[in-house]
């Protein structure tokens, strides 16, 4: 079971990384600040995550967890600037893209800093499930 979390956690850091690339390399989104410090959290995950799976290392946790509980965070954050009016008050981004901007609004709630949560939370949920079999 660990290492099967451990595939599926790589996947869904892939599939984020490509999401995000595709936003930005074939739509051309322009990353906000706070897209860019999520991507900064999940980029190394898609190699840090293949290496270990490639040699079944479940000991990866303790790297991954941090930026992935981060990633969660952060991504919770930019999520609540966007669909709460009164945090645009407190909005970090102060030049380019608005972080409070929203250049997909699907069903009404899901944005890209949702889907980058996402992807946050299904990998944390991977590390967790890693953690306790590993023990």
């Amino acid at each position: 079971m660990p290492v099967q979390s451990l595939l599926f956690a790589w996947i869904t850091a892939i599939v984020a990384s490509l999401g995000s690339l595709y936003f930005s390399e074939v739509l051309h989104f322009i990353p906000c600040t706070m897209c860019w410090y999520q991507r900064i959290l999940m980029y190394p995950m898609v190699i840090l995550l293949g290496i270990a799976y490639y040699h079944q290392d479940t000991k990866i946790v303790r790297y991954i967890l941090p930026l992935s509980v981060l990633g969660i965070l952060l991504s919770s954050y930019h999520y609540a600037l966007q669909k709460i009016p009164a945090l645009k008050a407190f909005e970090v981004c102060s030049s380019g893209v608005p972080c409070s901007g929203q250049y997909i609004n699907w069903l009404g709630f899901i944005t890209i800093p949702l889907l980058a949560l996402t992807g946050f939370v299904v990998i944390t949920t991977c590390m967790i499930i890693i953690k306790k079999r590993s023990q």
